[in-house]
C-alpha cells in the first residue's frame, strides 16, 4: 500500500500550476524526505525536478553538508546546485539575515513560472501560528504558512503542511535515509526551537488535539485575511491620488480599524517602499489627527518618508537636499542633478555650447515673471498656488540666463525664455527621480 507521503505529493502535484520543479534541500530530515519522495514520482521528474542547497557558511561543517547533499542527489539522479551565500551578522540578527540571504538566493535560481518546494509540515505550521500570535500578528500572520503562494518569478509550494513530523520520520526510517543534524536546531535561545522542544510538548500533553485546533484557527484567520485584502484593494483604489504616491489621508483615517493597516501596507508595497512597524504606524495616525493644518508632519523610517501636505499623504524614498551653493553651467545636453534630484534636458535633444545658461537650486528671494503674466511673482507664491509640497521645492532646478531667472524646471518660464525656446524649436524637460 502506498505510503501517505507519496499519496499527499501525488495529490498536490495534480493541482499544482505548470512550471519546472525545484526543491530547497538543506540535507536535514524534512527536505530529504520531500526530495526522496518526489524523486520517486514520474510526474515530478517530468517537471525537471532539481534541488538547490544553500550553504550559509555559518557552521564549520557546512562544506561537508554541501558535499553530503551532492552525494545524495547523485544517488537519486537529481541535479543539485550548491550555492554559498554571505550572511550579514549585523542589523536583522543572524537568524533573520540567514533567512533573507537564503530566500534571495533561492529566488534568483527559480526559473520564471517555476515552483520551489519546501518541506514544512504540520508541526512547523503549529509553531508558526504560535510564534505569530506571540508577536502580535493580525489575521495574515495568524493564517500561518500558505500551501501555495507567489514567490520571486514563480511559486512557493509547501505540499506537506497537512502531514505531521512523525509521518516524515516514519518515511525516513522506512527508506533508511541519512540526513544532516544541524546543531542550531537544538539551540533553545532560538524562539522556534524553544517552542518546539519545551512549550509545544507541554501544551500537547494537556490539549492532545492542539495541532488540529491551531490549524483550524489558522484557516479561519487566513479566510479573514483574504477578505480584508480584497476590501483593502477596493478602499485604496478609492482614496489614491492621480499620483500613485499620494492618498487622501482623511479618508484613510476614517477607515475601520481592521482596514487602515492593510490599506497603508498595500499602498507602500505597490510603491516598493518599506512598511512601518506597528509603533511607527500608531505615530503616523497620531500626527495626522493632531497636527495643525498648516504643519507638514513627516514620519521617516527605513529609508522611507511619509509626509502630509494639504489633503494628501505622500510616500517616497528618503532623499537629502542638494548641496548648498551648487551651480553648474548648462549647454542643453542632459544634466544629471545632484542628490538624486533628477535629470534636466532639452527636447528634442540639443547641444548649445555658446549659450550662457546655468542651473542651481533655490537660495531664497528668487522671483519670476511667468509667460503671459503681467506681474513678477516670488517663487514661494508660485509654489503655494501650484500646490507643490514644501519638501519638493528645494529640489526643483532653476535655469538662469546670465543673472536672470530663465525657467523653474519645466513648470514656468519667462517671455524671453519662451522666445528663446521657440527660436531653437525645443523645450525644457525636467524628470525628477521617483
Amino acid at each position: 500500500m502506498q505510503d501517505p507521503i507519496r499519496q499527499a505529493l501525488e495529490h498536490a502535484l495534480a493541482a499544482l500550476p505548470a512550471g519546472v520543479l525545484r526543491v530547497a534541500y538543506s540535507g536535514g530530515m524534512d527536505s530529504h524526505v520531500l526530495l526522496h519522495a518526489l524523486a520517486s514520482l514520474p510526474q515530478a521528474r517530468e517537471r525537471g525536478l532539481a534541488a538547490v542547497h544553500i550553504d550559509h557558511g555559518l557552521n564549520t561543517a557546512s562544506a561537508n553538508w554541501a558535499a553530503h547533499c551532492s552525494r545524495v542527489t547523485q544517488t537519486l539522479d537529481v541535479p543539485c546546485e550548491c550555492v554559498r551565500v554571505s550572511v550579514s551578522r549585523a542589523g536583522l540578527g543572524l537568524e533573520a539575515s540567514a533567512r533573507e540571504a537564503r530566500r534571495a538566493a533561492l529566488g534568483e535560481r527559480l526559473p520564471p513560472g517555476g515552483v520551489l518546494a519546501l518541506a514544512h509540515h504540520a508541526d512547523d505550521q503549529s509553531e508558526t501560528v504560535l510564534l505569530k500570535l506571540l508577536r502580535g500578528a493580525g489575521p495574515e500572520g495568524l493564517g500561518g504558512m500558505r500551501g501555495l503562494r507567489e514567490f520571486a518569478s514563480g511559486w512557493l509550494w509547501r505540499p506537506l503542511l497537512g502531514m505531521p513530523r512523525s509521518a516524515l520520520h516514519a518515511y525516513a526510517q522506512a527508506h533508511e535515509l541519512e540526513w544532516i543534524e544541524d546543531p542550531s536546531n537544538a539551540d533553545p535561545a532560538l524562539a522556534r526551537n524553544f517552542l518546539r522542544a519545551d512549550v509545544l510538548p507541554r501544551l500537547r500533553r494537556h490539549w492532545p488535539r492542539l495541532d488540529d485546533a491551531l490549524h483550524h484557527a489558522a484557516r479561519h484567520a487566513l479566510a479573514a485575511a483574504e477578505f480584508i485584502h480584497a476590501q483593502a484593494a477596493e478602499a485604496l483604489a478609492g482614496m489614491q491620488g492621480l499620483d500613485p504616491s499620494t492618498l487622501d489621508w482623511a479618508q484613510w483615517l476614517a477607515l475601520p480599524d481592521a482596514l487602515r493597516d492593510p490599506v497603508l501596507r498595500r499602498w507602500l508595497r505597490e510603491l516598493a517602499l518599506a512598511e512601518p512597524t506597528h509603533l511607527i504606524l500608531a505615530e503616523l495616525e497620531r500626527q495626522l489627527r493632531e497636527a495643525d493644518a498648516e504643519r507638514v508632519p513627516c514620519i521617516a523610517y527605513a529609508g522611507t518618508e511619509l509626509r502630509r501636505h494639504r489633503g494628501l499623504l505622500y510616500a517616497r524614498a528618503a532623499v537629502g537636499d542638494p548641496p548648498a551653493g551648487w551651480q553648474a553651467p548648462w549647454d542643453g545636453t542632459p544634466l544629471e542633478l545632484p542628490a538624486g534630484c533628477g535629470l534636466l534636458r532639452l527636447e528634442p535633444a540639443a547641444s548649445l555650447p555658446q549659450e550662457p545658461l546655468s542651473v542651481r537650486f533655490r537660495r531664497g528671494g528668487e522671483a519670476l515673471k511667468p509667460l503671459g503674466s503681467p506681474h513678477t511673482r516670488e517663487l514661494r507664491d508660485l509654489f503655494q498656488a501650484a500646490g507643490i509640497p514644501p519638501w519638493e521645492r528645494p529640489r526643483l532646478p532653476l535655469v538662469f540666463q546670465g543673472d536672470r531667472l530663465f525657467a523653474v524646471a519645466d513648470l514656468w518660464h519667462t517671455d524671453a525664455a519662451d522666445a528663446w525656446l521657440r527660436e531653437r524649436a525645443c523645450q525644457i524637460v525636467f524628470s525628477p527621480c521617483k
